[in-house]
């Protein structure tokens, strides 16, 4: 999918600090005074040891990519249990904390960073993580030139200065910190020990691989690594696994009887009954996650602009974000609240009149020919099915059939790398907090497409996304602009997508597991190291 690609809270403004404060001067930078997790020598005695595995429901397709420089899509949840980066970003502090660097300054205008890594640090391998490794690892990931490698773009040279330093110069400012704190494509691995078929791990990170089954109810097993940097505790659990559920109301049936321990995302019924539930807890969040209705403007019906008009103007925002009841609230463009460019008055509204007339125009409509559109979507996933239902029935009454097809992510993206559909609706989130992804990856042309499902191919479009990296490192008030610009343009001008809303998220777990905080820089993850049983 990444959700289909792709879930963050916080805010741009904490990303614009960062900036600001690395560029002054050669700052030191840290966790911004919250301490990094320390090797534990010693246990409490009075621990009751955990022996309880921690069950996750995902929906379909737990891994996609096992290759932690191309990883791209639902893995993220597994993967960032197993690899680590530089930093993490921490979405209620909006910093990047410590992780395998421990401190790091900028300099030169933040077009150069050093970064000091933790000493003792093994890969899974056996093999010591030092300068060098971490090198070669950043290095190995920009070659493959997958997923999400452009997150290293503004690399100009990595030098290894000793062991325990590892020296960035930039072609342009950047907050590499920030950067390095990226949910995919920032992971510091050994490069020799990579498996693409998951059946060892080379990162560094407090889990590895116990069993990996694709196809099989509970696909994938995590285990402890006993030689993790940060320590075990009794409490903490030692074993995780991923059991394949993909209907809903299943998840929670197992939930409640105590067979899973978290559920990624229930219904607004579901959650409500949850809240009431004695053995059950709920963690409700806001996101940086959207959906997307993304219309083929290559191809087919769509390729009239006046066709995608009368799409965007036929959906019921408001009739979909009552339905969702506090899942979701309604978009104002491309870029979710919080992060830089977002824009304020361009919620969309449904006008069936307006859709008419474009429809008519373009030959179609109650009184012409019938249009038929194929559009696919997730399997699953209720939200994006009660979009499907509210959309379908506002395109009857047009003389519109929407041949509306779910499907897994795998087999919806293979699709629709072939152009495959005249609609593809999927989520999206940035890979740091940041709006360029969007973007980059969703709208910037593509030969052979990737992301970039409704196919737009637009010159003036393209040279303004190539233009925010460095405008937004510095001249945020011209990136502001150059954002708004594009989102009118995609929209609006040509058309390529609908932003019906963004999502809050709505997790449900057993009511024994302590320590759980959702961070939406890091979607659908749990930190399964963080928690611990009560007891």
């Amino acid at each position: 999918m990444r959700w289909h690609k792709r879930l963050l809270v916080a805010g741009v403004t904490g990303a614009l600090a960062l900036t600001a404060s690395a560029c002054a001067g050669g700052q030191v930078r840290g966790a911004g005074g919250t301490p990094a997790p320390q090797a534990s020598t010693s246990t409490s005695q009075a621990a009751q040891a955990n022996d309880s595995t921690f069950v996750y429901v995902p929906n379909l397709d737990v891994v996609t990519d096992w290759d932690p420089a191309t990883s791209y899509s639902n893995e993220i949840v597994a993967l960032s249990n197993i690899y680590e980066g530089l930093t993490r970003y921490n979405s209620q502090t909006k910093k990047a904390e410590p992780r395998l660097a421990t401190e790091w300054t900028a300099a030169d205008g933040g077009k150069e960073w050093t970064f000091k890594l933790r000493q003792g640090v093994k890969f899974h391998s056996g093999a010591t993580m030092d300068a060098e490794a971490a090198k070669k690892a950043i290095e190995r990931t920009i070659e493959k030139k997958g997923g999400a490698a452009y997150i290293w773009d503004a690399v100009d040279k990595i030098e290894a200065v000793d062991a325990a330093t590892l020296k960035f110069t930039l072609k342009y400012a950047a907050p590499l910190d920030l950067i390095a704190s990226s949910g995919y494509a920032a992971y510091i691995y050994d490069v020799d020990a990579v498996d693409p078929d998951g059946k060892k791990t080379a990162g560094t990170g407090p889990y590895t691989i116990d069993s990996w089954q694709k196809g099989k109810e509970t696909e994938l097993t995590l285990k402890a690594f006993d030689g993790y940097w940060g320590g075990w505790k009794p409490e903490q659990y030692k074993k995780v696994a991923f059991r394949v559920t993909p209907e809903i109301t299943t998840a929670w049936q197992l939930l409640q009887k105590g067979e899973v321990n978290f559920v990624q995302r229930l219904n607004p019924q579901l959650f409500e009954q949850a809240g009431m539930t004695g053995n059950v807890q709920t963690s409700r969040s806001p996101s940086f996650q959207n959906l997307l209705v993304l219309f083929n403007t290559a191809s087919g019906p769509a390729k009239d602009v006046r066709v995608r008009q009368a799409l965007q103007a036929a959906i019921d925002y408001d009739g979909l974000v009552a339905a969702l009841k506090g899942s979701a609230q309604k978009a104002s463009g491309l870029v979710p609240q919080g992060l830089l460019g977002h824009v304020n008055g361009m919620e969309p509204k449904q006008d069936l009149a307006k859709a008419q007339q474009l429809l008519a125009e373009a030959g179609y409509g109650p009184d012409l020919p019938e249009l038929k559109l194929s559009l696919t979507y997730a399997q699953g996933d209720e939200d994006q099915k009660l979009l499907v239902t509210l959309l379908s029935s506002a395109l009857n009454k047009l003389n519109v059939t929407l041949q509306a097809k779910p499907m897994t992510w795998n087999a919806q993206w293979d699709l629709g790398k072939k152009q495959g559909q005249d609609i593809f609706v999927m989520y999206w989130y940035p890979d740091y907090p940041d709006a360029y992804s969007w973007f980059l990856n969703v709208f910037k042309s593509a030969e052979k497409p990737q992301f970039n499902l409704s196919y737009l191919k637009n010159a003036d479009i393209d040279a303004q996304i190539d233009s925010l990296p460095q405008l937004t490192a510095t001249d945020q008030l011209k990136a502001d602009t150059a954002y708004q610009e594009l989102q009118k343009k995609i929209i609006e001008e040509q058309a390529a997508v609908a932003v019906p809303y963004v999502q809050t998220y709505q997790r449900a777990l057993t009511a024994d597991v302590e320590g759980y905080v959702d961070n939406p820089a890091y979607p659908n993850v749990v930190f399964f190291y963080d928690l611990k049983r009560a007891t």
